[in-house]
């Protein structure tokens, strides 16, 4: 297995805004309701990041998202929470490391992940109230640096330029 089989054989494209591949691989057929609208009640993509797009980069959904790590390097994870504080946090399979198999990233939470090393890291995203671009933004140097000032360094190589 490697990056070039896993984009033919699940059919990912690159991802339009944050970086890396993905497929949409579920939406739910039941429906809930939200201020912003009406949205699926969950959501799945596969999500791809490999040595020549190893950047996620800083975004934040409104809903919450289980990320699922299916095989490949760790992925090194960055968020930024709603007081403004930052955390670090590993996926991977290596638990005894501290890595997580999954990673929950509540609703409102901006996130980046990094392919540290190695060549590819697959994992799952489900999302609940299902994903819609409506729902996400992608950071801005502007806002970044109004909402973390003081961590705004450690985020600056995340956001998208």
């Amino acid at each position: 297995m490697n990056k070039h089989s896993l984009i033919k054989q699940l059919n990912l494209q690159p991802h339009p805004k944050e970086g890396g591949y993905f497929a949409r691989t579920y939406t739910s057929n039941q429906t809930i309701q939200i201020p912003q609208g009406e949205r699926p009640a969950l959501s799945a993509i596969y999500y791809l990041l490999t040595d020549d797009q190893p950047i996620g980069y800083l975004h934040r959904n409104r809903s919450d998202i289980l990320h699922c790590f299916h095989s490949g390097y760790p992925l090194r994870y960055i968020l930024l929470l709603p007081d403004g504080s930052v955390q670090e946090k590993w996926m991977g399979n290596d638990v005894i490391a501290g890595q997580h198999p999954q990673l929950l990233v509540p609703g409102n939470t901006w996130k980046a992940c990094i392919l540290e090393h190695g060549d590819f890291a697959l994992i799952s995203e489900a999302v609940t109230p299902g994903f819609d671009y409506e729902d996400n933004e992608l950071a801005d140097e502007n806002l970044i640096k109004q909402l973390a000032p003081e961590t705004f360094e450690r985020l600056n190589t995340v956001i998208k330029t």
